[in-house]
């Protein structure tokens, strides 16, 4: 398994995902997600999750890889647009993408390819396409409100989704890692 940015003395990875990435937010939303999102403590960017938890990483072969991307592939490049900001009940604030349906998409191909890894684990009964900012274990709800009017301001935010990453990590501090960048078709 060859990684694209390997962390110096992270450790060795224990679950695996896969995102679309969308650098377009940062700027506006990825000092709230340090602080308030845990995923973004462990190293993972501003993302649209397309299917997690994923493969064990020691299982990653070039088979899959090759599948994958021919999965991937699949779906065309597309623009989407954050408009807005939406909560689940009032413990993780998100972006909603428009249109979210090339999310579903790239899920529903991933898990049509790998059926044994429904996304979030089977946990939910619907997949709703999202980009967290903060989750209320992590602070009080006068504090993620105080986010949510921040970021709304700077609403809305275009973006261009054009691969998908795969990574590897733990729940440790910056130990997420970029496996494999994964690339749409170009329509």
């Amino acid at each position: 398994m060859q990684y694209l940015n390997p962390a110096p003395n992270a450790p060795a990875p224990t679950e695996t995902a896969l995102i679309a990435a969308v650098p377009a937010v940062e700027p506006l939303v990825g000092g709230h997600r340090q602080q308030l999102d845990g995923a973004a403590g462990w190293g993972v960017p501003a993302h649209v999750t397309v299917l997690g938890p994923f493969i064990a990483p020691e299982a990653i072969t070039d088979d899959l890889i090759t599948t994958l991307a021919a999965v991937v592939r699949s779906v065309g490049a597309f623009d989407c647009c954050f408009l807005r900001t939406r909560w689940f009940s009032q413990d993780v604030l998100w972006l909603d993408p428009e249109p979210a349906q090339p999310f579903r998409q790239l899920t529903a191909a991933v898990w049509q390819a790998f059926p044994e890894y429904p996304p979030y684990g089977a946990a939910y009964d619907d997949v709703i396409p999202h980009l967290t900012i903060a989750e209320l274990r992590l602070a009080d709800l006068p504090t993620l409100l105080a986010v949510e009017r921040s970021v709304q301001s700077g609403l809305p935010v275009p973006a261009r989704i054009e691969s998908v990453l795969l990574i590897a990590g733990t729940q440790a501090p910056n130990s997420w890692q970029v496996v494999n960048e994964l690339r749409l078709d170009r329509p």
